[in-house]
């Protein structure tokens, strides 16, 4: 069966997007490989993904940098999923990550919404609360 492997996120500096998205997020780096001219293959994953990462792909030209931090038009276009919504949320918050509210309860479960250095929005979601 297939699977969803990567979701790129593009972004203006290898480095500080690996410093940002392993230091304040929590992921782990799974691959960093030159590619010649400067590129990288840059992924990240969440502790414990086993499927699906995070492509940290280099604006390349003025089209792609002008996309860097609004991806997706503003909207909520990630969203990252937890088992310890107080655990993931308390370290996210003491690394910096800003978060734009207080976290709330949902049907689907306790959500906040952060964002990356770049300002592309994501959520943070928990399992539901009894």
């Amino acid at each position: 069966m297939a699977y969803l492997g990567l979701v790129t996120v593009v972004v203006r500096d290898y480095d500080e997007a690996l410093a940002f998205y392993t230091d304040a997020a929590g992921f782990e780096l799974r691959e960093d490989t030159p590619l010649g001219d400067g590129k990288r293959w840059v992924v990240v994953a969440p502790p414990g993904s086993k499927e699906t990462g995070v492509l940290l792909a280099r604006a390349d030209g003025p089209a792609q940098q002008a996309r860097v931090g609004d991806q997706t038009g503003g909207r909520v276009g990630l969203f990252l999923t937890t088992d310890d919504f107080a655990r993931d949320h308390e370290r996210m918050r003491a690394a910096g990550v800003h978060f734009e509210e207080e976290p709330r309860h949902e049907p689907y479960g306790t959500v906040v919404v952060f964002q990356d250095l770049y300002g592309n929005r994501w959520d943070l979601i928990g399992p539901r609360t009894a």
